[in-house]
């Protein structure tokens, strides 16, 4: 009897172990994404596209990583070392396939204010002979590198917590308006930071808030300072970059690999400032002495964390609402799926580990995972190939870049803000879906511009709130019928034969924060019936779905494909006569259901429309 209660206890136990032993192992899966995608990594397929994407991004990552090291107030080699450690880092715990992390203009003007802050040029009290004993660079530059690297370590810090606090669910929150007018305000700033340079004169470091005003109020006052070298060189490179840059875009299709001119005008205005001695002869600004090799890691500055909190947040929040965007955006575009709570860790561990070797904050930037689009990056072993290439520039051609002018520097940091910069643009889909977020998008912007990127975001998020709460009105999804039916509609072609229709009723405002959950339980609807083997005379009972629950956050329990009927033509029919109102995010989704349906041979019909839409095979638009 004894020696059976043995046996059964120690198979119970054996079963706890091997439980544990599955849990340990798919929870390594699920927190380490590298290990789902890498033992199946097509060499044959993937290897090819993934090295040229990732040659093409490293020639794109050199430029940027000094670009954004100058504009973080720290030496450029740092962002060499910022282009290198967090994009390993994201590579082993990242889920966007074709994010480009690294350095970003956003988090290296924020950190720049704590660095100026703490160890400004007016207190400069070292000498380029005061060496640190680190790289050969003096105890001032490594004054500044110690203050980016705490914002770093804090900002990953901040990032990891709202990951175990699961906050990623919170990103609903963030609606496209709101980030689209972030972005554009803090690109704005960037721009302004660089003036200075493309003009060639030298001015103090403006910050807080209408810093942006002061700025250029100081300009104006010493107009007469400006360098005419270093403006006639920046106006070139201003011009080549774009102009090169739009026809790389206009003939993607037709040329295999872009021109990489970032790199080429970097290499060709360092030959030509040499040659002709502009550093001593016209007194252009050079980048200076880049040292070889990578230094030992050491821990950054722990004793100035209370000090750099704010700027942390700022670093935290804008950085990964900006990278967030863009994975989603990629993974939309390649059909996989992206956890929000996951990307909170890889960016945060990309913040963490890296301070420890020197590298100011990272992000993924919109240019550079444009990039690896273009080029037909596969997975971020593209990413991981670039580093390669990081490397041999740290160990081998980062000194022959001393002669490199600051205002060509300054015009790769311009033109690269492009893309954000161009979200002016879309004020005008704004103003025509839904005048409110159009207001929302100018105030955000205005705020922004006049205060800080992560002042505009909250202002941003607790105005959407504030207004979606006086608008809203709670209610329900009400799926009315389901019926086998014998009709026609008229096409452009011919006509065609609805076996099955769908009507579901559309009792409430669609805006940002149910427009997810509506999506998916128009899924749930289709995917229950589409798995009912009842008859068709049993499929007339009502299901209710509440439409806004306010414990859920917005992700899919279930599969989101769709089962087309076999054989058969479906329709989905919305019924929108308790439709009140809706925001751009809710137009989106719209959007978004009649493209997944129709790529299903199912067609999704409006009905009782207060405003009039149009459904095309390309859009759905108001008008």
């Amino acid at each position: 009897m004894a020696g059976a209660k043995r046996r059964k206890k120690s198979a119970m136990w054996r079963k706890i172990h091997a439980l544990r032993c599955e849990d340990i192992k798919l929870w390594c899966v699920r927190r380490l994404p590298i290990l789902k995608w890498a033992p199946s990594y097509n060499l044959k397929e993937n290897l090819i596209p993934d090295t040229v994407s990732g040659m093409m991004l490293a020639i794109q990552q050199v430029p940027q990583g000094l670009a954004f090291a100058v504009l973080s107030s720290v030496h450029p080699v740092f962002g060499l070392y910022g282009s290198l450690f967090p994009v390993i880092i994201y590579a082993v715990f990242g889920m966007g396939r074709h994010v480009a992390t690294g350095t970003f203009a956003l988090t290296s003007l924020i950190s720049a204010n704590a660095v100026e802050r703490l160890v400004s040029s007016a207190s400069n009290n070292f000498t380029t002979s005061n060496n640190s004993g680190v790289l050969g660079l003096s105890e001032f530059e490594m004054q500044r590198i110690g203050v980016a690297a705490a914002v770093s370590f804090l900002g990953g810090i901040i990032q990891v917590a709202m990951f175990v606090l699961h906050l990623g669910s919170a990103t609903f929150l963030l609606t496209e308006p709101v980030i689209s007018a972030m972005t554009t305000g803090a690109a704005t700033h960037v721009v302004t930071s660089q003036v200075k340079y493309l003009l060639g004169m030298k001015m103090p470091y403006i910050s807080g808030p209408l810093g942006f005003f002061y700025i250029y109020a100081y300009i104006f006052e010493n107009i007469k300072s400006v360098q005419l070298e270093a403006l006639l060189l920046s106006l070139v490179s201003l011009v080549v970059l774009v102009l090169v840059k739009e026809l790389n875009e206009k003939f993607k299709r037709k040329i295999k690999v872009v021109l990489p001119i970032d790199f080429i005008l970097i290499i060709a205005t360092s030959i030509g400032c040499y040659c002709a001695d502009l550093e001593y002869t016209y007194g252009l600004e050079v980048v200076g002495h880049i040292p070889e090799g990578i230094p030992a890691p050491k821990a950054p500055f722990l004793n100035i964390l209370s000090e750099v909190v704010t700027e942390a947040f700022g670093v935290a929040l804008v950085g990964y609402v900006a990278s967030l965007a863009l994975a989603q955006g990629s993974a939309k575009q390649f059909k996989y799926s992206v956890d929000d709570n996951q990307e909170l860790l890889a960016h945060g561990l990309s913040n963490v580990i890296p301070s420890f070797f020197f590298c100011i904050p990272s992000a993924a930037a919109m240019g550079r995972t444009a990039l690896l689009y273009s080029t037909g990056a596969k997975t971020q072993v593209a990413c991981l190939i670039s580093c390669i290439l990081i490397l041999v520039v740290i160990y081998a051609i980062g000194p022959m870049l001393y002669w490199l002018p600051m205002c060509v520097l300054a015009s790769i940091i311009v033109v690269g803000l492009k893309g954000m910069l161009m979200q002016f643009r879309d004020l005008k889909k704004y103003w025509n879906v839904d005048k409110i977020d159009w207001s929302i998008w100018v105030s955000t912007y205005v705020f922004t511009v006049c205060f800080a990127a992560n002042v505009g975001l909250l202002y941003g998020v607790v105005c959407t709130i504030v207004i979606v709460i006086f608008r809203f009105q709670r209610a329900k999804t009400l799926s009315l019928k389901n019926m086998k039916v014998e009709c026609k509609f008229k096409t452009e072609a011919d006509c065609e034969s609805l076996q099955q229709v769908k009507i579901v009723s559309v009792n409430n405002p669609l805006v940002f924060l149910n427009a997810k959950k509506f999506h998916h339980d128009l899924i749930r609807i289709i995917q229950k019936d589409g798995a009912s083997t009842q008859p068709h005379d049993d499929l007339n009972k009502c299901e209710q779905n509440t439409l806004l629950n306010p414990v859920s956050n917005g992700n899919c329990l279930g599969e989101l494909s769709l089962q087309p009927c076999p054989n058969e033509r479906c329709a989905l029919i919305l019924d929108c006569s308790g439709l009140t109102f809706f925001d751009y995010t809710g137009v989106s989704v719209l959007l978004q259901i009649y493209m997944d349906f129709k790529n299903r041979s199912i067609d999704v019909l409006l009905a009782h429309c207060k405003g009039k839409y149009q459904a095309t095979d390309k859009f759905l638009i108001v008008i």
